[in-house]
């Protein structure tokens, strides 16, 4: 932003978002749920559209918000079903008040399903993913990095807080909802969507948008396998919610080592990093551990937050749920390692003569990025017990 004379408002629209997203993570009624999301998802579009004589900035921007308002009202709308048929819109009382009025279990149960489908456009889940490539390449990186991570803790945590909350398994099952099975499907189609999609692109950033996609598919995984009860049920959402913690370095690590090649201006494509380590050896290190640990190789913390994440859900019962997120996590490997052999292994083709300086900003936070992801293998212990604590408070 240095050379910006917009930088006050850069600012104010994330901390606008940012402040939505942590009154989602305390709301307990559907209506504050709803104002903290519209809180998140305007600043949002904002921000994605920040390069106003950018075409691609504008036309993500713009996409992005067409696609969010038809999300924010099917939302609303399903809000409203809910209201209609419990009279409340506190979680408590929703959960209470479900099933008890037989004339109007199908209103409530449609509701449900409307809900559902918002909590799958903010979380970018297959088939309401459209928005997220589009939105992730043509905005700055650095806002690709912050919806990518953020924006998608913030729409699991309104998937956790709400059907957990206000739509408990037990009481659904009374409207005809089987929300977690609709979450399991979903969940496999996210998986093998996301990262077939990311295998075929040439271009990095757009690779890690639909990368983004795919991981997706694997913290659904904690909403999908809830059904066994007691224990595993903590275990397998605090799983989810620890994947999404460590997710987080290593996924913002990404879009901001992206951000830096965009500084340089050498290219979007595999081919342009090729030969990128002789010229930026630590940045390619933090961007190595980035893609070992986003395609959950040992000993990097991605691979304890799937390991978790598999082994709850094969306590929990739905060892195919962990069968598929194993086969897709392999074959993720397939198209993060490409961007390692062009780093490291391939000649420089001439591009990499326009590095003339590092911006000590966004070097040292993927550099900070890179050594917390890191040291998040040794501090594993905590970070699971943590997520699984917080799981049971949802319960």
């Amino acid at each position: 932003m240095a050379d910006r004379d917009s930088a006050a408002e850069f600012y104010s629209l994330v901390l606008f978002a940012a402040t939505g997203m942590s009154a989602i993570a305390i709301s307990n009624s559907l209506a504050t749920v709803f104002i903290a999301l519209e809180l998140t998802s305007l600043p949002s579009y904002a921000l994605v559209a920040f390069l106003k004589t950018n075409r691609g900035s504008a036309e993500a921007g713009l996409k992005y918000f067409l696609i969010g308002a038809v999300s924010s009202a099917v939302f609303v709308f399903g809000i409203s079903l809910v209201y209609a048929a419990t009279g409340s819109l506190l979680f408590g009382d929703v959960a209470a008040s479900l099933g008890d009025s037989e004339g109007l279990n199908g209103v409530a149960g449609i509701g449900i399903l409307f809900i559902l489908g918002g909590v799958a456009f903010k979380t970018a889940s297959v088939p309401f993913h459209f928005w997220a490539p589009e939105a992730y390449e043509g905005s700055p990186a650095p806002v690709s990095a912050f919806l990518s991570s953020a924006s998608k803790a913030a729409g699991f945590a309104v998937g956790f807080r709400v059907f957990l909350g206000a739509f408990p398994l037990e009481t659904a099952v009374a409207v005809n909802v089987d929300w977690v099975l609709a979450f399991g499907v979903i969940a496999i189609v996210t998986m093998t969507v996301g990262n077939f999609a990311a295998a075929v692109q040439t271009n990095v950033k757009r690779m890690l948008a639909y990368s983004s996609i795919g991981h997706a598919g694997y913290v659904l995984i904690g909403l999908a396998a809830l059904s066994a009860g007691g224990s595993q049920n903590f275990a397998v959402t605090g799983a989810s919610l620890a994947h999404l913690m460590v997710y987080g370095f290593m996924n913002t690590g990404a879009f901001l080592f992206i951000a830096m090649t965009e500084y340089w201006g050498i290219g979007r494509r595999f081919e342009d990093f090729a030969g990128l380590s002789t010229r930026a050896p630590a940045a390619c290190l933090a961007m190595t551990v980035f893609m070992f640990s986003l395609a959950g190789l040992p000993p990097f913390g991605g691979f304890f937050s799937k390991y978790f994440l598999f082994m709850g859900a094969v306590g929990a019962g739905f060892w195919w749920l962990a069968a598929v997120g194993a086969i897709n996590s392999t074959l993720s490997l397939f198209y993060y390692s490409r961007v390692v052999k062009a780093m490291w292994l391939d000649e420089p083709n001439g591009n990499l003569d326009v590095i003339e300086s590092r911006p000590t900003g966004l070097y040292a936070a993927v550099i900070v990025a890179g050594v917390a992801t890191l040291l998040l293998l040794p501090a594993f212990g905590p970070v699971i017990e943590t997520a699984e604590a917080v799981a049971a408070s949802m319960f």
